[in-house]
C-alpha cells in the first residue's frame, strides 16, 4: 500500500512510542495526584510542556494542552469571544479555515455575534489587505491559518499580523499543517494551534498557544488542570510522546522537506505532462512541500480516491474531518472553483517514508484511473 494522506494523518514514529510506552504502562499515576505516582506523572508533563514551550519559543505557562488541533481552535475562539463581549461581538475568519473555526464562528452567530468570512484569491491566498478591510472598531477575533489542510497554500501570516496589532484585534494562526514543518516564527499570532498525529505524533493530543495576559474563558468544565483553562485528567503519554515528535521533526525537517519536495514536485511535473485535464489547485510556489492538489475533469474525486484505494494507494478527497461530505470542497470554491471543478480534486500528500518509486507507481495508478473514469463516463 502507498500512503499518498499525510495531511490526514501520520504514522507515530518508533521514536515517540518508545518515549510514550512507560506513560502507558509502569509510570500511571494520575499528574494531579498528590503522592509519589501522581508526581512523576507530573514530572513528565511538566518536562513535556517545557520541551515543546522551547520549539514554539514561547513561556511553557502559555501552553494548554488539548485532545487536538479541533479543540484548541474551538477554545480559542469561544473563549476569547466568551471572555471579551464587552468589547465588541464581532469575528474574522479567513474562508478555507478548518471546519472547527468555520463551525465555532457561525455558532457565535447565536449568541448575536457577526462573523465576516474573508475569500482568498483564486491561487488560495488571502490578502492582508483584504483582512484589513474586513476589521472594525467592535473585531474581537481574527483567524488566518498558517497552511491551507486540503491545497497546502502558506498564507502571509507576518503581514495579516501586522494589520491585528495595528486595530488591537486578538489574532489566531491554526498551525496545525504547519508544526514539524515550518518554524513558528514565521507564523506571529496572539494564539496558536497544533496537532500531535500531523508530525508523526500521538493521535487525542495536541496544543493551545496563548499569549500572556489574553482574556478566554474555559471551554471544558472539571478541574483545575491546564491551570484552570481546560478541565479533564491530563493524557501524560499524549504529551510525552508529541515533545518527543515535534522536536525529531524539528531536527531534521530540513533535510525532510527537501526530500519530499522534490517528490511533490516531481508527481506534478508527471500528472502535468501525462494527464491531460488535470488542473493544480493552489498557489504553485506557496506551498507546504508535502502538498498536491489536482482537479480532474470529467471525473469525481471521490471515484478516483475509491480507485486508487483498490489499487493499492491511500489519497483522499480533502479534510479528513470532511470525510463522507458530499457537498464540494468550501475551501475550492472559496478560491473561486465550481462546483464541477470542486468535487473533481484529489489531494495527495507525501510524507518522510515514502520514496521515488512510490510516487512514479502512484502516477502511473492514477493514469489508468483516470482514463478508465472518463472512458466509463463518456
Amino acid at each position: 500500500m502507498i500512503y499518498l494522506d499525510h495531511a490526514a494523518t501520520t504514522p507515530l514514529s518508533e521514536g515517540a512510542f518508545g518515549a510514550m510506552k512507560p506513560y502507558m504502562t509502569n509510570i500511571f499515576g494520575n499528574p494531579s495526584s498528590l503522592h509519589a505516582y501522581g508526581r512523576e506523572a507530573a514530572n513528565a508533563v511538566i518536562a513535556a510542556r517545557d520541551g515543546i514551550a522551547a520549539v514554539l519559543g514561547v513561556p511553557s505557562e502559555d501552553i494548554y494542552f488539548t485532545s487536538g488541533g479541533s479543540e484548541a481552535c474551538t477554545a480559542a475562539l469561544k473563549g476569547v469571544c466568551a471572555a471579551n463581549c464587552d468589547r465588541g461581538k464581532h469575528i474574522v475568519v479567513s474562508a478555507i479555515e478548518h471546519h472547527a473555526l468555520i463551525e465555532s464562528a457561525l455558532d457565535m452567530q447565536k449568541y448575536g455575534w457577526e462573523v465576516t468570512f474573508v475569500k482568498p484569491d483564486r491561487r488560495g491566498i488571502i490578502s492582508p489587505r483584504e483582512i484589513a478591510s474586513a476589521l472594525r472598531g467592535d473585531t474581537v477575533f481574527a483567524a488566518v491559518m498558517g497552511a491551507n489542510n486540503e491545497v497546502g497554500v502558506i498564507q502571509p501570516i507576518a503581514d495579516i499580523y501586522a494589520e491585528c496589532q495595528k486595530r488591537g484585534v486578538f489574532f489566531f494562526c491554526d498551525c496545525v499543517q504547519t508544526a514539524g514543518v515550518l518554524p513558528f516564527s514565521r507564523f506571529p499570532a496572539d494564539g496558536l494551534a497544533f496537532s500531535a498525529h500531523k508530525f508523526y505524533g500521538p493521535k487525542g493530543f495536541g496544543g493551545l498557544y496563548m499569549r500572556r495576559g489574553t482574556r478566554f474563558s474555559r471551554l471544558i468544565d472539571g478541574g483545575m488542570q491546564e491551570r484552570g483553562k481546560r478541565g479533564g485528567t491530563t493524557y501524560v503519554a499524549g504529551a510525552v510522546g508529541c515533545a518527543y515528535a515535534l522536536k525529531e521533526a524539528y531536527m531534521t525537517c530540513g533535510e525532510t522537506n527537501s526530500r519530499v519536495a522534490a517528490l511533490r514536485d516531481m508527481f506534478i511535473k508527471r500528472v502535468e505532462s501525462g494527464i491531460a485535464g488535470a488542473h493544480l489547485n493552489g498557489d504553485r510556489e506557496m506551498r507546504l512541500p508535502s502538498n498536491v492538489n489536482f482537479s480532474f475533469d470529467g471525473c469525481r474525486g471521490d471515484e478516483i480516491a475509491f480507485c486508487l484505494d483498490l489499487e493499492g494507494v491511500a489519497v483522499s478527497t480533502g479534510s479528513a474531518c470532511s470525510s463522507g461530505a458530499t457537498s464540494p470542497s468550501h475551501v475550492l470554491l472559496a478560491m473561486g472553483l465550481s462546483e464541477e471543478e470542486a468535487k473533481s480534486s484529489v489531494r495527495f500528500t507525501f510524507g518522510r517514508d515514502n520514496t521515488e518509486e512510490e510516487a512514479e507507481e502512484a502516477y502511473k495508478k492514477l493514469s489508468l484511473v483516470v482514463d478508465r473514469i472518463r472512458r466509463k463516463n463518456i
